[in-house]
């Protein structure tokens, strides 16, 4: 199973300096701001910035609107993992098919894809506020019909309605948690983080105490959180105007001609069909109840969580972001290779998913903060961008490794996601220079 996700956000060629303020990148106010700030998700990387802003201020000191959003966000990315420990019982239930089951994850992660190329242009419009209540009220709507369907492929399609709402949800948290919060921008991330990585943590957990009942409990219970999660945002966040600039349709798939950009997105795409390959397949290997399944994913997010908000920095400023990433993608690759070498061994498989939670916490916390500083557009459209590009990767994966399982064996999804992660780490290599610059103007 975002991440959550965590979950959610320079210059364009290896050798340029830092990019001037676009004439066409207004700022815009975010709530909780009274004027745009040096912090604004509009603003340009490295502008702005006081020395040891955002460092200064603990990041878990925030106001009531900033609080409601990240306890909404936690309870979005539940849904990412929300299904995993249902899947084997899903496919025994509702006479589906292994590969049939991962679509739950192909709809609901490539439909937030494309969603995500769409969300800048009708934030601008209605408005942060009123973007995340739609989108929180589609979550609630479809996870209840996802619950009420009696096949698998009712499921599938509510699960994709789930996406339109999360992709909505997600995309413009982020611009407001960034916009919104105190402590900067490094603060505002890693609070989305945490955000993230407990969302993630929690939602295979309560999927599998409830799954352990019937398989519709998790559903339902999505939709009953995020009524309250909606309640919440409505109460407490301020009212929101639309931007000055409106933005357009095309600026996130335009985003990708700035070749650091495109590279990291990429990058994240390649990553995440080795998680989503690990995330909606490994349940099928380890045999295991729907609680046994929740407390595995639940050690696996936990580590989410720990390395997402206290790993990532630290190893960050031991080693920087390109150091730091290009040995986490090259160590995850090889704990896929271990499950694809060892499918059939059930506590390599369980041992190989927890500890993957830890190179998914650092990925997800840099690869995040690397993408809205190097992008030399406004960070919602950077974000938009890369949630586009890695979702389709994460999309795909699942419902790809069921299919190679039926026609090989379950050795090559495995094998093939540990090389597309390896490959990833090789492509990362190519903007170095922007990853370096990003950390010493941060």
């Amino acid at each position: 199973m975002h991440r959550p996700e965590t979950s959610a956000p320079g210059p364009a060629r290896d050798t340029a300096p830092p990019a001037p303020p676009r004439a066409d990148a207004k700022p815009h106010t975010e709530p909780g701001q009274s004027r745009p700030g040096p912090q604004s998700p509009a603003s340009p990387p490295g502008q702005g910035r006081s020395p040891g802003q955002g460092r200064s201020q603990s990041p878990f000191r925030q106001p009531k609107a900033v609080w409601a959003v990240a306890f909404a966000c936690v309870i979005s990315f539940m849904g990412i993992g929300l299904v995993d420990p249902i899947l084997p019982a899903l496919s025994s239930r509702l006479d589906a098919t292994p590969s049939q089951v991962t679509l739950l994850f192909t709809s609901y992660l490539v439909v937030t894809a494309v969603a995500m190329l769409i969300t800048g242009w009708v934030s601008s419009r209605l408005g942060a506020k009123r973007t995340l209540l739609v989108g929180l009220t589609l979550v609630v709507v479809f996870s209840a019909l996802a619950g009420a369907a009696g096949s698998i492929d009712g499921i599938i399609g509510f699960r994709a309605g789930w996406g339109l709402g999360n992709a909505l949800f997600i995309a413009t948290s982020l611009a407001v948690i960034v916009g919104s919060a105190s402590g900067g921008f490094a603060g505002a991330i890693v609070l989305y983080e945490t955000a993230l990585g407990v969302g993630i943590a929690t939602g295979p957990l309560l999927g599998g105490l409830l799954g352990d009942v019937s398989w519709r409990g998790p559903f339902f219970g999505v939709a009953v959180l995020m009524a309250g999660a909606l309640v919440a945002t409505a109460v407490l966040l301020p009212a929101s105007r639309s931007a000055e600039r409106p933005e357009s349709l095309k600026e996130p798939l335009a985003a990708l001609r700035h070749r650091a950009l495109a590279t990291t997105s990429v990058t994240g795409l390649l990553y995440n069909w080795g998680f989503f390959t690990m995330l909606g397949y490994a349940p099928f290997l380890m045999h295991l109840s729907a609680i046994e399944l929740g407390w595995v994913f639940f050690g696996w997010g936990l580590l989410v969580a720990v390395f997402a908000v206290f790993g990532a920095p630290a190893l960050r400023s031991r080693f920087g972001t390109p150091g730091t990433l290009y040995g986490n993608l090259v160590l995850m690759a090889a704990d896929l290779a271990l499950i694809g070498l060892f499918p059939d061994e059930r506590w390599v498989v369980v041992g190989a998913v927890i500890v993957a939670g830890a190179f998914i916490g650092v990925n997800n916390t840099l690869v995040t903060t690397a993408v809205m500083s190097i992008a030399p557009v406004p960070r919602p459209v950077a974000s938009a961008t890369y949630g586009f590009v890695r979702f389709i990767g994460g999309g795909l994966a699942p419902f790809a490794a069921g299919k190679l399982v039926e026609h090989y064996n379950a050795h090559v999804p495995f094998l093939l996601g540990a090389v597309s992660v390896a490959a990833g780490a090789a492509l990362l290599g190519t903007v170095h220079r922007p990853l370096a610059e990003a950390d010493r103007t941060a």
